[in-house]
């Protein structure tokens, strides 16, 4: 599965990815307030809708298969209404999820498969870590995190986009590198 030999069409999409707890979302939301297109991170908005309709997080994550589809189809849905020629910085991206299926030993599901046969994307930006911290969303421990960033990183050289690797820095400072690293 190789973005490069693909018949993707080519977009003007920046991935902001890395594993639980390297900034992504502060970082997505410093670009939102400067006037950018961001998009959110799923896998938090589907623990928070599943959530609403009165389920606990550990019974959403109880079942992975489920919990990485849920979170797959909304990240497709959300690519599918990116216009290709807008700018647009995506907090993770649908090869974000191929990490997450190696992570957890899941087998790639058909929809999966095809929707990484159409992924195009700028550049990745991939935030190195940070100290790891729990959150009502995470089940993951540092071990976890390590482990997930780097099979982040794995994916997407595997898929040959080109990658930027953000410094841990100040959150503005670390805006200001990745768009001087456009």
């Amino acid at each position: 599965m190789n973005s490069i030999t693909n018949n993707a069409i080519q977009t003007n999409w920046y991935v902001i990815t890395g594993g639980p707890s390297t900034g992504k979302t502060t970082i997505i939301d410093l670009l939102q307030k400067q006037g950018y297109n961001t998009t959110i991170e799923h896998a938090r908005h589907y623990i928070d809708t599943m959530h609403d309709e009165g389920h606990s997080v550990e019974e959403i994550r109880s079942n992975k298969r489920k919990f990485q589809l849920g979170v797959l189809d909304m990240q497709i849905e959300q690519e599918a209404s990116l216009k290709h020629e807008d700018m647009v910085f995506l907090d993770r991206a649908i090869p974000d999820a191929q990490a997450y299926y190696q992570f957890l030993k899941l087998d790639y599901d058909e929809k999966l498969i095809n929707a990484i046969k159409e992924v195009s994307y700028k550049k990745i930006f991939i935030l190195d870590r940070l100290p790891f911290t729990k959150d009502y969303a995470r089940t993951e421990n540092e071990e976890d995190q390590k482990n997930i960033h780097q099979l982040i990183i794995d994916v997407y050289k595997n898929l040959g986009f080109p990658i930027v690797f953000v410094p841990v820095l100040p959150p503005l400072e670390r805006v200001e590198y990745l768009l001087n690293n456009l």
